[in-house]
């Protein structure tokens, strides 16, 4: 199962640097919003999969010295 997950995400990480490559290219109006599209779509399953799948985050907070203060 976690093959597939990991998988799944590369997938979507290939999709979208292969869109911000195309992003690049000369493109018409109509293929350019098809790809904007299609890169939103893109992380937006990115980010839903990875968040299901490495549910822990991790936060950097300031050091705090022994009396309580922020150094």
């Amino acid at each position: 199962m976690l093959d597939e997950t990991l998988a799944r995400i590369r997938a979507h990480r290939n999709n979208i640097h292969r869109y911000r490559r195309l992003l690049k290219t000369r493109l018409s109006e109509l293929e350019r919003h098809f790809i904007e599209r299609r890169l939103a779509e893109e992380k937006s399953a990115l980010d839903s999969l990875t968040a299901a799948t490495f549910p822990l985050s991790f936060t950097s907070k300031p050091p705090i010295d022994a009396a309580g203060a922020v150094r």
